[in-house]
Formats: C-alpha cells, sequence, structure tokens
C-alpha cells in the first residue's frame, strides 16, 4: 500500500507504533481527539481529507528521522554530528 493513498487501520497503528507514540500523544500531534485515532486504529472510521494528508506527511517526516535525514540543518544526522567537537 502505498501510504498517500489510503490509510487503513493497520498503517495508522503502524505509523504510530514507529514514532513510538500512545494513542494520546499521537492525537495531540494531529490536533485530533484520542477517540478519533482509536476509531481510525479499530477501523471504524477512516481518515479524509486533511488528517488524510497530515498522517502522509507525518510518515515521510517519520522516514527522514529514522534514517537521520533532517529537513532543517540539510544534513544527515541533523545537528552535532560527529566530527563537531565543538572545540574551535
Amino acid at each position: 500500500m502505498e501510504y498517500g493513498s489510503e490509510w487503513d487501520a493497520e498503517s495508522v497503528a503502524a505509523l504510530r507504533a514507529r514514532l513510538e507514540m500512545t494513542q494520546a500523544e499521537f492525537s495531540e500531534t494531529l490536533g485530533v481527539r484520542q477517540q478519533t485515532v482509536s476509531e481510525w486504529e479499530t477501523g471504524m472510521h477512516t481518515p479524509k481529507g486533511a488528517s488524510k494528508k497530515l498522517l502522509s506527511m507525518v510518515h515521510e517526516q517519520a522516514g527522514s528521522y529514522k534514517t537521520g535525514n533532517s529537513r532543517e540543518t540539510g544534513q544527515a544526522g541533523g545537528a552535532g554530528t560527529a566530527g563537531e567537537s565543538g572545540v574551535k
């Protein structure tokens, strides 16, 4: 399944698990109720509209952080990488 197309219960739960967040933490990050995340993960409802797009954006960011790429610094490993000793 390509994450940008559809978000089913399994893919929402997998993303949350990858981020190592509770439902409460994940819901706060997304700006939705914890009950909404629970309903997505049980298949009662599926994300639609802006929530669907936001999940895809979070998924993309999660991949960047897990591989050590940082968009903010523009370098692998982000700030404080090996080789930056702080000694001038």
